[in-house]
């Protein structure tokens, strides 16, 4: 077919026209939204710019910049923040949390938060630039020991036994106690704790059972016998005593020459309370023949700290006493019994020590070697304050006492502020030692200088 000229020309003009259009839409298209390298700056400005116009940036769900496995210090519900602690540098920071903040458990189930506790182990991500908290997540690389009764805490050698595995504390280890940080010498041997941690080392402690103290008054005529509380401590009645006892309800028992009773206390952590014994009695006391084997009979028998002569039976009034047993070269025996009735026999067997060096280093607090006769441990501060020796008053601030090696309880109580309690270790070194403790804090609500 044969095409003109004009025609020919028209065609082209019109292929030339359609290549233009079709630039100019390219070029158009790369500077609203194309993703050419050279061009983002431009279309992230332009897309800000346009989010801008319409209203704030809003963080997204699955928005962060940072992550980090920490413990968590605290929460603050009202201002919608946590604090946490990093474990490599020991620093702590806080974060905002609002709708978007997601939480889970440590298999990636969605939990409240309400069900992540202080001192809990936790992997988190978060915006850096708004210190916002996108996910918390208990972390999946921590192991958790709760409720535990069992342990002992070396704070010189800075380790926790539990069981047979032996963890280290460190210098940025968490201690907790009612959501508040509390120091390791705040801890006591009678309390429930909650230890959490990464590999070997203990990140956190937290008191689940915590102690209070109780005091008993009116208990003149029953200073010198026996206080029960619950079925594991027992201790003599002392003037003015002020005994640490884990929370909870017990069943005390008091006795002395044959009288006595049974009350019914509530402890509340950190709480003092007061058991009134002024109506129990005292009456004509009953007695009770008790003849006592020993093996090796060569052995020795204390009764309420005074030695027996177990040649024939001993005349004891009913009711609680303390039996010493020891001979050189074998394991001293500690034990209560209960007289109440007319005769009874008591068979008491001693195990020998494999060498006396071994007893020496499984007893060093008994009672026969860690005493010594004038070295002594002073109270140095808070001045004023009453200080009670393992529940028994020793005298106001600054005072002193007998030295005896191992661990002892040091309560410090003054009228208007806090009671306090520390665990010390003694040494048995030969020389004297000197304690100071922080200011006691003021009881709420207590004007201090009425209290005076």
């Amino acid at each position: 077919m044969k095409i003109d000229k004009n025609t020919a020309e028209k065609n082209q003009t019109g292929r030339i026209a359609g290549w233009m259009g079709l630039l100019i839409t390219m070029v158009l298209l790369t500077a609203c939204g194309g993703t050419s390298d050279g061009n983002s700056q431009q279309t992230e400005a332009s897309a800000s710019q346009v989010s801008t116009d319409f209203g704030p940036v809003v963080t997204g769900p699955d928005s962060y910049d940072s992550a980090d496995t920490a413990v968590l210090v605290s929460s603050d519900n009202e201002n919608r923040t946590v604090t946490l602690l990093n474990l490599e540098l020991g620093r702590r920071y806080t974060l905002s949390m609002d709708g978007t903040t997601r939480f889970y458990d440590k298999y990636g189930e969605g939990i409240a938060f309400s069900q992540v506790q202080p001192g809990d182990i936790v992997d988190v991500t978060f915006l850096r630039s708004k210190k916002h908290l996108t996910t918390m997540k208990l972390s999946p690389s921590a192991w958790k020991y709760d409720s535990v009764e069992n342990y002992e805490i070396n704070s010189v050698r800075k380790e926790v036994s539990i069981g047979s595995e032996i963890y280290k504390l460190t210098s940025n280890t968490l201690y907790l106690s009612d959501r508040r940080e509390i120091e390791i010498s705040d801890l006591n041997a009678s309390d429930v704790l909650c230890f959490q941690g990464i590999d070997s080392q203990v990140l956190s402690v937290g008191v689940k059972k915590g102690h209070g103290y109780l005091r008993l008054i009116n208990d003149e005529n029953f200073v010198g016998g026996w206080i029960e509380v619950g079925q594991s401590r027992i201790q003599k009645i002392t003037e003015d005593m002020l005994l640490l006892v884990p929370e909870g309800s017990y069943q005390v028992n008091i006795s002395h020459k044959g009288g006595g009773g049974v009350k019914q206390v509530t402890i509340n952590r950190n709480e003092e309370t007061e058991l009134d014994i002024g109506d129990l009695t005292i009456p004509e006391p009953q007695y009770g023949m008790v003849l006592f084997s020993l093996s090796p009979s060569a052995a020795e028998l204390y009764i309420d700290g005074t030695q027996a002569d177990i040649s024939g039976p001993v005349r004891l009034t009913y009711g609680l006493h303390q039996l010493i047993a020891r001979k050189e070269g074998y394991q001293s025996i500690t034990q209560y019994i209960r007289v109440g009735q007319e005769s009874a026999g008591i068979n008491i067997v001693l195990e020998p020590n494999p060498t006396e060096e071994e007893e020496k280093e499984e007893s060093p607090g008994s009672d026969e070697d860690a005493v010594t006769d004038y070295y002594k441990v002073f109270i140095d501060a808070p001045v004023d304050a009453e200080v009670y020796l393992d529940g028994n008053y020793v005298g106001m601030c600054p005072c002193n006492f007998r030295k005896s090696a191992g661990e002892h309880v040091i309560t410090l109580r003054k009228t208007g502020y806090e009671t306090r309690s520390y665990t010390i270790q003694v040494d048995e070194k030969e020389r004297d030692i000197s304690f100071s403790f922080a200011d006691l804090a003021e009881s709420a609500g207590i004007n201090n200088e009425e209290a005076k």
